[in-house]
């Protein structure tokens, strides 16, 4: 009698939601929860997800400092696929860094949610970037966005964090059309942000001569 061949079904399944990686996490960790355990939690995935959990967490209204410790990852990623790299690479003092088992359960609470109703409409269509070039397209606008998240202009961080939650969803399943939702918040905060600054620096300037 010959016997079927033993197929690993595990190769054959679809790669976890977001919002079952980080429920799991959540279920998992016992105290604050370091940059690196939520790292090792997106390990089967790619730099999409690196992006679009450490965004979303620049999305919430969590204590000063905060938007540093999780808005650098995003500049190290985008660099990292700007330069073509298969995998993505943290520094060992940003891994160490933790977030308070506090606020990441209130980070949890409020984006899984959102993240779980996201994905329901993020299907594969009208991918506009070729493959060979799309690392480094989405890197590029990604950096330029992270800049803008860990840069401290007032309430300058929340839109451009939201950007790069969106593009990186759009990349994690190639949606073009959640990509052009994603540039159109990446145009807006950016304008959004050179105006703050404009206005600043019309400001300052005028102080510095009334006074002068």
């Amino acid at each position: 009698m010959n016997q079927l061949p033993v197929t690993d079904l595990t190769q054959h399944m679809p790669p976890r939601r977001l919002s079952q990686v980080l429920c799991e996490l959540a279920e998992k960790s016992d105290g604050p929860v370091a940059v690196a355990a939520i790292r090792d939690a997106l390990a089967d995935r790619s730099f999409a997800a690196l992006l679009a959990v450490f965004a979303a967490f620049n999305m919430l209204p969590l204590p000063p400092g905060t938007s540093v410790i999780l808005g650098i990852p995003l500049v190290i990623v985008s660099v990292q696929m700007m330069l073509g790299r298969g995998e993505a690479w943290l520094p060992a003092f940003l891994l160490r860094k933790k977030v308070s088992r506090a606020h990441f359960d209130y980070a949890i609470r409020k984006l899984v949610p959102w993240l779980q109703w996201l994905e329901r409409f993020v299907r594969p269509r009208y991918w506009p970037i070729p493959r060979a070039q799309t690392d480094i397209v989405i890197g590029v606008i990604t950096f330029v966005l992270a800049i803008a998240v860990v840069v401290p202009v007032p309430l300058g961080n929340w839109l451009p964090a939201l950007a790069s939650a969106i593009i990186a969803l759009a990349l994690s399943e190639r949606d073009g059309v959640l990509l052009g939702a994603g540039f159109a918040v990446a145009a807006i905060s950016l304008a959004i942000i050179f105006a703050v600054v404009e206005i600043a620096g019309a400001a300052a300037g005028w102080v510095i001569h009334a006074f002068v």
